[in-house]
Order: structure tokens, then sequence, then C-alpha cells
């Protein structure tokens, strides 16, 4: 296939590569000069701007968009409108909300142009192992564009999952799961750490836990290399952003009356995270020390 990829970043740059290696053409572009022409002397041709890399598609194209969900994306949708034609698809491989792909879809469907969204799972890793692929689109669309998507994923690692919207849901909640798993291996592997007279290995347990239990995973095996190469984390700061999908499963699970307490608290504790101190945790000592006379413990005076 031939195949415009606009956004070369770690996730762009990896599918880049990983179609190049299957035989496809790819002409690539992005802001920075400088992805493009590290994906050059690998066979991507470079363009300097979304209208030179339309030109050097032949109709019908297939454009991968490898953006920040957002703003940046709707600009380039925006601004690719114009460029393309009929038949045209443009693929949405990053983590956008998926009421954005049902706006999207119906605006492109009267320009004849054809929108495709790709939950696009597998990190930097992707490249190397494959990324797990969550497609959604018309089903002839899907079909004209499978070469591809067989390239970019693992055996069994593709799937065309429902109509638009459907891909970015379902890779929407597979990151809110995500967000559970991380807070529960991260809990326990807490109280290992706390558990001084032990003074347990937590690389060996993560090593150990990662043949024949029940809990091995990919993130335990992720869990394992950051154990070694830092057993106590000390050059970590215990500060966890969230990318929005996590807010929006919980969203979802508001929406459809599904209760999901663990994703809801995984998501909460991200924002503990971010807090140097908890305001509210002062109102908590307030209260105690107010009904009972428990006591507080007072900041230091400022000289």
């Amino acid at each position: 296939m031939q195949i415009g990829m606009v956004g070369l970043g770690r996730m762009g740059a990896g599918m880049t590569r990983r179609l190049l290696r299957g035989g496809h053409r790819i002409v690539g572009t992005d802001r920075n000069p400088q992805h493009m022409q590290q994906l050059e002397p690998e066979g991507m041709q470079a363009a300097t701007s979304l209208l030179e890399l339309v030109g050097k598609l032949t109709a019908p194209r297939a454009i991968w968009l490898s953006l920040p969900a957002g703003a940046i994306t709707e600009g380039v949708i925006t601004e690719l409108v114009p460029l393309l034609a009929a038949d045209d698809v443009i693929v949405d491989s990053g983590n956008t909300n998926y009421h954005d792909d049902l706006r999207r879809a119906t605006t492109l469907k009267a320009h004849g142009i054809h929108y495709v969204d790709q939950g696009t799972s597998g990190g930097v890793w992707g490249l190397e192992h494959g990324f797990s692929l969550m497609v959604g689109g018309e089903p002839e669309i899907v079909q004209r564009l499978e070469p591809a998507f067989l390239t970019l994923a693992p055996t069994n690692g593709y799937g065309h999952v429902g109509p638009v919207g459907a891909g970015h849901f379902v890779k929407m909640v597979h990151n809110g799961i995500e967000y559970g798993m991380m807070q529960a291996y991260a809990e326990g592997f807490e109280i290992m750490h706390a558990a001084r007279q032990f003074d347990l290995n937590l690389h060996q347990i993560a090593a150990i836990w990662n043949h024949g239990s029940v809990v091995r995973s990919w993130l335990l095996e992720l869990a394992e290399h950051a154990f070694a190469q830092d057993a106590d984390l000390h050059a970590l700061k215990g500060y966890v952003e969230d990318s929005g999908e996590g807010r929006w499963t919980v969203q979802a699970a508001i929406d459809f009356d599904v209760p999901a307490p663990v994703i809801t608290l995984a998501l909460m504790q991200r924002f503990v995270s971010r807090q140097d101190e908890s305001f509210a945790a002062k109102v908590l000592a307030a209260l105690r020390n107010q009904f009972g006379g428990h006591a507080v413990q007072r900041q230091e005076q400022q000289s």
C-alpha cells in the first residue's frame, strides 16, 4: 500500500518503520524536520507540507494521523479536507474521544471522504512486537486498509471491532482497565516495600510473578525492568499524569449507568499524586482535632 503518515513522533515513527519493513510505500510529514530526516534513510519519502504529502500519493489516498488528540488533530483534518478527493480515507491512530470520531465522520462524509478510527496500543514497543489495533469504520473501507493493519499488528493483534467510533471507544476502555491494573500493582508493591522486616527484593518478586503466576502480564514485565534499573525508584517522583482516556472511561460508565469503582479510584489516585499537600487531608486533621481532641501536626513557622 501507499500511505501518507502525518506525525512522526514516537508512535508515528514506530508505525512508519513497521510499515516500511512490511513493504509499504510511505510519504511522511512532521513539523520537526529531524523526525523526517531520521526516517528518510529507511525508505520514507518526506513531505514538507500536507499539500506536498497529498500530491505524492495517488487516489484513493490513505492518510494516517499520529497526533495528539484534540486541537492539533482537528486542525490537520480541517487543512486536509480541501486537499483530498472523494473516496480518500483519513485514519486517526491517536487517542481521540469517540464522540469526536462520530462528529468527524459525519462532516467528512459530506465531502465524500471516509474516516476510520484506529485504537492503538503497544507504545514504544510496538515497532518490535507489533501494535494492538482496535479499528472502527465502514467494513469495505477497513477491508481496503487491512494490508496496513495486518502489517502493523502482531498475529491476532488486529480486529475490526465495529462502526466509526468503536475503535477508539474500545481503546478508551482498554486504557481505563490499564489504570486499574497499574494501580493494583502499585499498591501491592508499596505494601511489600513497607514491610521492612523482610527486606524484600521487589525486582526478584516481579521476576518470579512473571513466570506462572496468575498476575503475570506485560505491565508486570515492565515493573520488573523498572526495579532492575532502580530498586527503590529513588530517581522518580511519584507524580502521575493521565492521558484523558481514564476520565472518558469513567464518564462513559456514568453515561451508561455502569458501576466502575476500581477504574474511578485509580483515576482519583493519579490526581492525588499531583498534590504536594492535600487540603482535604488538612480538613480531616482539623475535624479529628475538633471533635475528639486528636493531636495534629503543625506546619513549621516561616521566618
